[in-house]
């Protein structure tokens, strides 16, 4: 039994994602080194492509490769919050993951433990 790609949904996803980044198709197609017309075949669907293309379309969106063929993401994160979290040192994103992990101990409490939790914060900042 062969497997059919879904390339129709593929290239849906990557016009979208394309047009969500405000690329029009020709600029788009300029950035990935690709014709804008094999860029179009893509998006409808008419046409496959190499993983190198792919590799080049996931990182240009800023999203996983997972996303772009199944709809699926590996990650987690956002292109966005990646975008935000590279910008800091490895210095810096211990710091970041120690305040994230206090923000999400905090969502997950309740009544008097986010009062207390919200006490231990403060008193850390002075």
């Amino acid at each position: 039994m062969a497997y059919e790609i879904p390339y129709n949904e593929i290239g849906l996803r990557i016009r979208n994602l394309r047009e969500a980044n405000s690329y029009t198709r020709d600029a788009f197609a300029e950035r990935i080194h690709i014709s804008a017309k094999f860029l179009y075949e893509i998006e409808l669907g008419k046409k496959g492509f190499s993983v190198e293309i792919l590799y080049k379309i996931s990182n240009a969106l800023a999203v996983s490769s997972d996303y772009l063929i199944a709809g699926k993401d590996s990650s987690k994160l956002s292109g966005r919050t990646a975008e935000v979290l590279e910008c800091f040192t490895p210095d810096q994103l211990t710091h970041v993951q120690d305040i994230l992990k206090s923000v999400q101990e905090l969502c997950t409490d309740t009544g008097n433990k986010v009062q207390e939790r919200m006490e231990i914060i403060e008193d850390q900042a002075i």
